[in-house]
């Protein structure tokens, strides 16, 4: 098949895609990195702003989890507000907004005076900031994986996508690793005094390394073509089984048409010629603009992908930021020996998070993260009660700490292009940001203060596996909603149309039958290439 270059919307230059990559990555790192070494250093924080005249460990965790969790409450409105302005001016210039908000709010939090200075002031100005901070992280997200994945080429959204999710591990790992390092090199009183203030510090200069990336940064072909009302792939009505029609990204023929093929729908019925790499989402070779999302269909899928990726946000916040505190709290851990398990987790949650989102682009998103979320089920209980045994061996324990970070990859991987998918042009960095706001906001910024406010009042150390247990058997059910026909194959982008039954709309390929399409839309509400505006 072949594509006409004579527009320049349907062929992003060669070095676009790379540098979509790099300057969305970016953003994500430094958000991660400063929310990792609020995490590692949660203990510190609390006694230097919110247990100075010396209250108990549990209390000054209470309350630096609280500050900690407000952030997530904020980045909903983060997502809803700078996703408006994403979708309206573009891409490039709201991530160029959010950082700059990032880089300031994080690099004042290494500046600010103590409880020991400024007195009460000080806790409240702590909070403000993590509230600017969780504003720019809810307006992140949303721009940064709509980058990614308006770029990626046709048959690489998930593993495009799994960029951001992967720089959340590296961001995570170098906060780990720049608190490691700053407890090794320094006293515990110099750690507590001055010492924890480096890592927030050196924000400023790879903020300004991230910006310079961001202003070389194009806007996506698909939202300069869905601003200009060029031809988009209009998604379908809420279908019964899962929600709205999805949508095509950028670059990929790989939804599904009525009679069982793949590619965007032409008004025959059959698959439309690929866009290629950056390529803005066709839908009609006409030129027509794509319908825009009703807002209950918006809604509707909002919900649906916050309750998909709940079980990530819970356990990867649970098994990656929260551990620190919670083995030095709960099982009298030291704070290098947290510090190392924690560190040995984001490993393995780095190492599975590129494969994953490359085997969601070949079998589909659906299987990937329903494996990572079925284990989360069936392993974090035993995985905990590795680290409470005291004869555990301490390879047994990293491997244990190791395996958790694996199981969080699986769901990781796949998470921003699934999202990605379920959102057209016009609402998807509102859309996607959204769902990931919220999911982040409940399960993951009140993961440290439920598990260190339930363990306090209950003496029952397994509350993290509990935790991390029902809200990923919750999104295996939403999971299960998911249809996958339409993404399946054509790792390259190809269009492939054999072996299907144009009479009742099955893939036999897949082997998987999508019924027959009754949606008063040409059947296309099975037309799969992700599930809503579902």
């Amino acid at each position: 098949m072949t594509t006409s270059s004579a527009d320049p919307l349907e062929r992003a230059p060669g070095r676009a895609p790379r540098r979509a990559l790099v300057a969305g990555s970016v953003g994500n790192f430094i958000e991660w990195y400063e929310f990792g070494v609020y995490g590692f250093f949660a203990t510190i924080i609390a006694a230097n702003f919110f247990t100075p005249d010396g209250g108990s460990e549990f209390e000054g965790l209470v309350k630096t989890y609280a500050s900690f969790g407000i952030a997530f409450f904020f980045r909903p409105i983060g997502a809803a507000v700078f996703g408006r302005v994403g979708d309206r001016i573009g891409r490039r210039p709201t991530l160029i907004l959010v950082l700059l908000l990032m880089t300031v709010a994080t690099t004042l939090i290494g500046a600010l005076p103590t409880y020991a200075t400024l007195g009460a002031a000080a806790p409240w100005l702590l909070t403000v900031l993590r509230i600017l901070q969780g504003l720019s992280a809810g307006g992140e997200f949303g721009g940064a994986v709509s980058i990614m994945t308006e770029f990626a080429p046709p048959g690489r959204r998930g593993l495009y996508g799994a960029w951001q999710s992967f720089t959340v591990a590296l961001g995570l790992l170098a906060g780990a690793g720049a608190a490691a390092l700053s407890a090794t090199v320094m006293s515990e009183a110099s750690l507590g005094d001055w010492g924890w203030r480096v890592p927030f510090l050196l924000t400023l200069p790879i903020g300004l390394v991230a910006l310079w990336l961001r202003l070389r940064l194009e806007e996506t072909p698909a939202f300069r073509a869905a601003a200009a009302g060029e031809a988009t792939t209009a998604p379908g009505p809420v279908a019964p089984s899962g929600g709205p029609e999805p949508v095509a990204l950028s670059g990929g023929p790989e939804s599904v048409t009525p009679s069982g093929g793949r590619g965007p729908v032409t008004p025959s019925g059959g698959p439309e010629p690929e866009a290629s790499s950056g390529g803005p989402e066709r839908g009609t070779p006409s030129g027509g603009p794509e319908r825009v999302a009703a807002p209950r269909e918006v809604a509707v899928a909002i919900v649906l992908g916050a309750a998909r990726i709940m079980g990530w946000s819970a356990a990867g916040y649970t098994f990656l930021v929260v551990m620190p505190s919670y083995l030095q709290a709960t099982l009298n851990a030291t704070f290098q020996q947290a510090l190392v398990a924690t560190v040995v987790a984001n490993a393995g949650f780095a190492l599975t998070i590129l494969p994953a989102g490359l085997l969601s682009d070949r079998i589909g998103r659906r299987p990937v993260m329903l494996t990572g979320a079925a284990l989360v089920v069936v392993l974090a209980f035993p995985l905990l009660n590795v680290l409470q045994e005291p004869g555990s061996s301490a390879f047994t324990q990293a491997l244990a700490v190791f395996a958790a970070g694996v199981v969080v990859g699986l769901m990781a991987g796949p998470g921003p292009a699934m999202l990605a998918e379920m959102f057209p042009t016009r609402v998807r960095y509102t859309g996607l940001g959204l769902a990931y706001a919220l999911s982040n906001a409940v399960f993951s910024g009140c993961a440290g203060l439920i598990i260190t406010e339930v363990v306090k009042h209950t003496g029952e150390v397994d509350i993290p596996a509990y935790y991390v247990a029902v809200t990923c058997a919750v999104s295996v059910l939403a999971l299960l909603t998911l249809r996958e026909e339409g993404r399946r194959g054509a790792p390259r982008g190809r269009a492939r149309t054999d072996g299907k039954n144009e009479k009742n709309g099955e893939s036999k390929e897949n082997g998987q039958n999508r019924g027959n399409g009754g949606n008063g839309e040409g059947g296309q509400n099975e037309r799969q290439e992700e599930t809503p505006c579902g």
